[in-house]
């Protein structure tokens, strides 16, 4: 009896211990079952408080994000592998709305949609998280456009300018050079203080490998995040990689610096939003998108904004990408995003095949910024620019009959061509401000008129290594003023090479109308005189 009473005192002073410091609380966790699971999309019932793009955890741990909130249940995509999860297993609510990192730990990193580092360098720091989709700036908080975005790329520095805060669509079809003009202007941003994310949406990761390295080897990685959902990710991932990046973007412009966002393209973002809304049984409408496609679009270019100066004065400048069948530009998608862009640069394929790269449609083309977004030196070096090549354009048409046209046409004609040839660019080129201006200063004021079309590009190098060694301070205070200080000498200087070019050439006599027209179509009408190296990136 005594060895019995024994072992109660014992136990009775063990629970005691283990129990010392425990003080009791009341946790309360709604758990819902999962319905049904298939295509990367799960049924889960039983969450009555979830909230849309509530994040939820399922049993194996993987997350998903609730999207449909139907009366009995809620439509949920699973963001990771499908195959661990089975009808019963539970789901937890976590509470916390999809977030994302953000911040300079992010510049010079690769990550996935949900800024995970996908690029072997080790965990991000100097980050913190951030909603994924947030509200845009409104009206009242913003100020109208009107710093200058550089692209570096001519013909759409000088004809379509693109602003700080602006949205600026690319459009054109499969390989005509989109992706090269969106990577030249992350490169065109070095030492410009812009910090950029390109989000590369349904491409091949050994294409985004090759343009990763290349910006890498360019120096440009410094100040630029890519953010991937390659064509080997479920829809999910693509149809929410363009609002990661744009969460990265908004996080600097909200804090007083300058960022260039690339959705590179928006295409597919539309067409695996389409796949994710029909899985949910959204009912589908136009060409089998859901109703809401528009908003899809719009709540994210619509967070692109120049803010006030009350609210810091940053901005987030968006460049998306659209890809086109056949150049119709009328499309569902195409029309949608032109109508909530400010602008767009229209690249066309006849153009491209004929040798002219970047293949920037001037007709189409628009900047609804306009010079607003430009420095003094350029509008004063463009000129009328656009308007004579949008007349060089019907001319050549009208020529191609063989109609016999009067001086004055020909003049434009001839002018058209070597203005044609001024704006062409190699890739990996961009081109300074300074710089552009000289060369479209030079091509509008007439000083290309008597060379031969085959001439344009050459002159156009020596004229400005011959400012760079001779004219310095102009041109430094082109690039730090924007203005030309002297325009009489600016013009004078040009003037003086151009008669020494002419003389050396041997080349100062008017060349021969004939002999001109057969120049040109050997330089426009065959790709057979492009260097080597001028090999255009696009998408796959």
């Amino acid at each position: 009896m005594s060895d019995l009473t024994i072992n109660t005192a014992d136990i009775a002073a063990a629970i005691k211990s283990n129990l010392d410091g425990y003080s009791p609380s009341l946790e309360q966790t709604t758990v819902g079952r999962v319905l049904e699971v298939g295509d990367g999309i799960a049924r889960v019932s039983g969450l009555p408080s979830a909230a849309v793009n509530e994040m939820l955890r399922f049993e194996n741990g993987l997350i998903g994000l609730a999207l449909n909130l139907d009366e009995d249940s809620i439509g949920a995509v699973v963001l990771g592998d499908v195959e661990g999860i089975e009808e019963g297993q539970t789901v937890v609510a976590t509470g916390e709305i999809l977030s994302v990192p953000v911040g300079d730990g992010l510049l010079g990193r690769v990550v996935n949609p949900l800024g995970e580092p996908i690029d072997g360098k080790g965990p991000l720091t100097n980050v913190q998280p951030r909603r994924m989709e947030i509200q845009a700036p409104g009206i009242l908080g913003r100020k109208p456009v009107h710093e200058p975005m550089q692209t570096g790329i001519k013909s759409i520095d000088s004809l379509i300018p693109v602003g700080r805060g602006q949205r600026e669509l690319i459009i054109g079809d499969r390989k005509t050079g989109k992706t090269t003009i969106a990577l030249d202007a992350i490169l065109n941003q070095k030492g410009l203080g812009v910090k950029c994310i390109y989000v590369a949406i349904g491409q091949k990761a050994s294409t985004v490998a090759q343009n990763v390295a290349m910006l890498e080897e360019l120096g440009a990685m410094e100040y630029t995040t890519i953010v991937v959902a390659p064509a080997s990710d479920p829809a999910p991932f693509k149809f929410l990689a363009p609002y990661g990046g744009c969460a990265m973007g908004q996080h600097w412009m909200e804090n007083g610096e300058h960022s260039l966002i690339i959705y590179d393209d928006l295409s597919k973002q539309a067409e695996a939003y389409r796949q994710v809304s029909l899985l949910l049984r959204r009912p589908p409408g136009r060409e089998a998108f859901p109703g809401d496609v528009f908003y899809l679009h719009s709540r994210l270019l619509e967070r692109a904004a120049k803010l006030s100066d009350e609210l810091g004065a940053g901005s987030l400048t968006a460049l998306p990408v659209i890809e086109t069948k056949a150049g119709d530009v009328s499309a569902f998608i195409p029309t949608n995003v032109i109508s909530i862009t400010d602008g767009q640069i229209f690249l066309q394929d006849d153009l491209f095949k004929s040798g002219i790269r970047p293949a920037v449609d001037v007709g189409i083309s628009v900047s609804r910024v306009g010079s607003a977004a430009q420095v003094k030196a350029m509008k004063t070096a463009t000129g009328t620019l656009k308007g004579d090549l949008q007349q060089f354009r019907e001319l050549e048409a009208f020529a191609a009959f063989g109609s016999d046209l009067d001086a004055v046409s020909k003049a434009q004609l001839e002018r058209g061509y070597r203005l044609t040839e001024l704006l062409k660019q190699g890739v990996n080129t961009p081109f300074p401000v300074a710089e552009q201006t000289v060369s479209i200063f030079a091509g509008t004021r007439g000083y290309l008129d008597s060379l031969p079309v085959e001439d344009v590009l050459r002159f156009e190098a020596e004229l400005l290594e011959w400012f760079r060694t001779r004219h310095g301070d102009t041109m430094d205070t082109i690039k730090n003023e924007g203005t030309i200080p002297d325009e009489e000498a600016f013009e004078a200087g040009i003037k003086a090479f151009a008669e020494q070019f002419q003389a050396s050439d041997g080349s100062s006599h008017e060349p021969d109308p004939e002999d001109q027209g057969e120049a040109h179509s050997k330089t426009v009408d065959s790709d057979t005189t492009l260097p080597e190296e001028d090999i255009t990136r696009d998408e796959d």
